[in-house]
């Protein structure tokens, strides 16, 4: 795959933090890791490979906007995915 940008796709790396479950980081070039603010990489720590793929507006994310993601790689070099927000159930025993 090229690192080429048209109107029609926009190539994309995408990286798991492996310090925090659930944190992506979405590259518009293939370990282009020197866009990344310093403070986010040491939180997000070392980057692993996850998958590399042609975006475009028609193209499904789980759990993300495409066009924001498009947007912000091509205006800031990256896109950073948050881990959902969970909220767990608690239990405080039994009712009456």
């Amino acid at each position: 795959m090229t690192e080429t940008t048209n109107d029609a796709t926009t190539p994309c790396w995408i990286y798991r933090s492996s310090k925090k479950d659930e944190m992506y980081l979405y590259l518009a070039r293939q370990d282009a890791f020197e866009d990344i603010p310093e403070a986010l990489l040491k939180r997000f720590g070392t980057p692993l490979p996850v998958m590399e793929l042609e975006l475009h507006p028609d193209r499904h994310l789980a759990r993300e906007d495409v066009n924001k993601v498009i947007g912000n790689m091509r205006n800031i070099g990256y896109h950073l995915q948050m881990p959902p927000n969970l909220v767990p159930d608690l239990y405080d025993g039994e009712t009456i």
